[in-house]
């Protein structure tokens, strides 16, 4: 009796282990915003606009995600969710992208990605300024 109730719990553990791995690895919620030109030099080491992510697909990390610097290189999929204020009811447009970091948004940075004009406006109004996003690294 002993064994099986056991073998029932670790059953148990290992299956909500799976779930919440699975969870962990899934989109994660924030926010985003947008920076203008001139986007060099920046903390990643970029001197040269030709240097820059073709498109101008990338992005300048929070604290949460630069980890001292190692975000530098890394690509998020990045998907507008809805709106920050009652400015621009649906900023949204359809789509995901995926950007990468180039730049360090310092404390006090607004958004947890700090998107370039170019990207930002892919997938949300800029007229927003602030969007509600889902990204995950990829």
């Amino acid at each position: 009796m002993a064994k099986t109730t056991f073998s029932t719990f670790l059953l148990l553990a290992a299956l909500l282990c799976a779930v919440f791995s699975e969870l962990a690895l899934g989109d994660t919620s924030g926010t985003a915003t947008f920076y203008t030109a001139p986007y060099v030099p920046s903390a990643c080491g970029i001197t040269d606009p030709n240097q820059l992510p073709p498109g101008g697909l990338f992005a300048a990390a929070s604290d949460p995600i630069w980890n001292g610097g190692g975000a530098c290189g890394s690509k998020y999929q990045i998907t507008c969710t809805g709106p920050t204020n009652q400015g621009v009811p649906q900023p949204c447009r359809s789509g995901t992208i995926t950007v990468q970091i180039v730049d360090y948004c310092p404390s006090g940075c607004q958004g947890t990605f700090d998107l370039s004009a170019e990207a930002f406006a892919d997938i949300a109004d800029p007229n927003a300024g602030k969007i509600f996003i889902n990204y995950n690294r990829v």
